[in-house]
């Protein structure tokens, strides 16, 4: 077993200071040994009292330093796909924040690198899996204890989206996180997708097209569908309502104290998916880190950054013609059976 892990964070942007943070004060078996960004001034910062990490703007330099044995992937995806080679090369512990690669050709590349190496070293970050309320609504699933999954209804509401963030990207940057938690509920791989746009907020912006409706089917029967409303304005909301053959359980409603005051009650709803996922994240990087030392992964396979990348592929044809549109993946290698 790996003594420790010394980690370079790839990226110092939103989720990279995150993990930076994370891995130096909550998870324990690692450390973080270098920062990269193409900003030296962020990554000079993104250290700042973290005894011994280097800052650097190359992940070369970093994937070189004798004091690293492990690599964090949290860039822009369209970066990921050289790191993951290099890394590969090194034959070093890797957590991939998604997306694995934005397309689906290129994640397979990745499935075929790795495959080549003979095992598994890519987690790919869809946190969500290490949620206590997915874990629970996961074992009610899988130990039968309400009959049969029939159908799942989930909501992903964002209250506001930043510049730039296209149609496309409902799919692939929202909606990704759907495809994961189906398939990781139902063990299943999602053979179609359709996207229905019916009437549009005046919150979203030129472009943009808010709230859709996305239809899932999975390899069984399984129905699923998402409200994906990414203006919603009042908060940051991921709920999942499971139908069984006896039952119905729902996951991801209001939490903390309910409060009546002042003629008024109600209670808060999380603004963002740091305050919703925090702990998640924690879960997730800890189970990384345990599984790494052990020279293992703990999480989400390549495979699994693969497939939901041939959903996003299939989600986004679908938007743009409204028809179900089949996912197409490749057989699966036996490195991920």
């Amino acid at each position: 077993m790996t003594d420790i892990l010394r980690v370079a964070v790839i990226g110092a942007g939103r989720m990279g200071a995150d993990h930076i943070k994370r891995l130096s004060t909550r998870i324990h078996g690692a450390e973080v040994a270098a920062v990269v960004d193409v900003d030296l001034a962020r990554a000079q910062a993104a250290i700042a009292g973290i005894d011994g990490a280097v800052a650097l703007t190359s992940a070369d330099e970093a994937l070189n330093n004798g004091d690293v044995n492990a690599v964090l992937i949290a860039t822009p995806g369209f970066l990921h796909e050289e790191i993951l080679y290099k890394a590969l090369e090194k034959d070093f512990p890797i957590l991939c924040e998604k997306p694995l690669t934005p397309d689906a050709e290129s994640a397979w590349k990745v499935v075929q690198a790795e495959t080549a190496l003979g095992h598994k070293r890519i987690q790919v970050g869809f946190m969500r899996r290490f949620d206590a309320e997915y874990a629970a609504l996961g074992s009610v699933i899988r130990d039968r204890e309400l009959g049969e999954l029939l159908m799942l209804h989930h909501q992903h509401r964002n209250p506001d989206t930043p510049q730039g963030f296209t149609n496309e990207m409902l799919i692939n940057d929202s909606v990704v996180h759907e495809f994961d938690a189906i398939r990781f509920f139902t063990g299943e791989e999602i053979t179609s997708v359709q996207v229905r746009l019916g009437k549009a907020t005046r919150n979203a912006p030129n472009g943009q097209h808010d709230p859709q409706h996305v239809l899932i089917e999975t390899e069984s029967g399984v129905l699923a569908d998402v409200e994906i409303y990414v203006n919603a304005k009042f908060g940051y909301e991921v709920a999942t309502q499971a139908s069984f053959e006896d039952g119905i359980v729902s996951i991801g409603g209001d939490g903390g104290p309910y409060v009546r005051s002042a003629g008024r009650w109600g209670g808060k709803v999380t603004p963002g998916f740091e305050e919703r996922f925090g702990a998640a994240y924690d879960v997730e990087v800890q189970a990384w880190v345990d599984a790494a030392r052990r020279g293992e992964i703990g999480g989400p396979t390549a495979w699994d950054g693969y497939a939901t990348a041939a959903c996003c592929e299939a989600g986004v044809e679908a938007q743009k013609s409204g028809e179900k549109v089949a996912v197409q993946l490749n057989t699966k290698p036996e490195l991920y059976k």
